[in-house]
């Protein structure tokens, strides 16, 4: 495998690890190209770096705020990298109109990113929120 393809493994296994699981914005702004495009969110159009930053800081990480990431599987081809991991922790805050419940939580998720000189410039991503639902759903 090629340095470029390890280096790029790294950059992802850091963005999971070290922003992920804490929210810190310049380890964001280190991996996330300005030009990044998220296809992962709904709707007809890709969103940008700062509204990706803003799910997983104001909307997942305050859901969620003990979130671990777990990498099952890490590929890289080109410029590109493939996960499957889960995000693991307690559901303490509001998520998607249900209040905390305290519930432990186990997402499975796939992610494809495109990567371009280490930073993030795509991302595609593919999450069991149906199973997420579940979980979290009131007693």
């Amino acid at each position: 495998m090629s340095t470029i393809q390890e280096s790029n493994k790294d950059v992802v296994r850091k963005f999971n690890k070290d922003f992920v699981e804490t929210g810190d914005r310049s380890i964001f702004d280190e991996i996330v190209s300005p030009e990044f495009k998220n296809h992962a969110a709904h709707g007809d159009e890709p969103t940008d770096r700062e509204a990706a930053f803003f799910f997983y800081t104001a909307i997942f990480r305050s859901a969620f705020p003990d979130v671990k990431v777990v990498i099952h599987d890490l590929f890289a081809d080109g410029d590109t990298v493939i996960t499957r991991k889960s995000y693991q922790g307690t559901h303490t805050g509001p998520f998607m109109g249900i209040p905390g419940t305290d519930k432990p939580i186990d997402v499975s998720v796939i992610d494809i990113i495109r990567l371009q000189d280490g930073k993030y410039v795509e991302h595609w991503a593919t999450a069991d929120m149906l199973g997420l639902m579940q979980q979290i759903k009131p007693a």
